[in-house]
């Protein structure tokens, strides 16, 4: 006995509105993705073979931060210009006016010296007392 086979039928996916919803869903992504801008700033340190390492204290730390290239960030914000008018401003707003906080002053190896010369001068004008260099430790020197 002699069965005939069915003609199989062709299945054919419509990919149309799979790919309509990809799409979309593409869309939704860059649409609501949030882009941050770093505001830090990238600072090596230079190296001293002798100091104290700081207390570990629960008040406030006021600290200049200064790139190579002679720009400066209170607190990690970015000051827009590099003069001691924005900088002195910026460390009174830091600090709320309390000149007895402990004020560190982070500079890049490569800083010019006048930079740092500037953020001392702000520092002094406003009456700052506990002024602290940041450093890192040198590696000692093998024989």
């Amino acid at each position: 006995m002699k069965f005939r086979r069915k003609q199989r039928e062709n299945v054919d996916i419509n990919l149309a509105s799979l790919i309509d919803v990809v799409f979309i869903l593409l869309l939704f992504f860059v649409v609501t993705t949030t882009f941050t801008r770093e505001t830090q700033l990238r600072v090596e340190l230079p190296e001293s073979a002798s100091g104290t390492p700081p207390q570990d204290s629960e008040q406030k730390l006021v600290e200049i931060t200064i790139s190579a290239e002679g720009v400066y960030s209170v607190n990690n914000h970015l000051l827009p210009k590099s003069d001691l008018a924005t900088l002195t401003e910026a460390l009174q707003k830091e600090s709320g006016g309390d000149t007895k906080l402990p004020l560190a002053i982070s500079a890049d190896g490569k800083t010019p010296h006048q930079a740092v010369v500037t953020a001392m001068d702000a520092a002094g004008k406003l009456g700052f007392s506990h002024l602290r260099m940041t450093t890192v430790e040198a590696a000692p020197e093998t024989p």
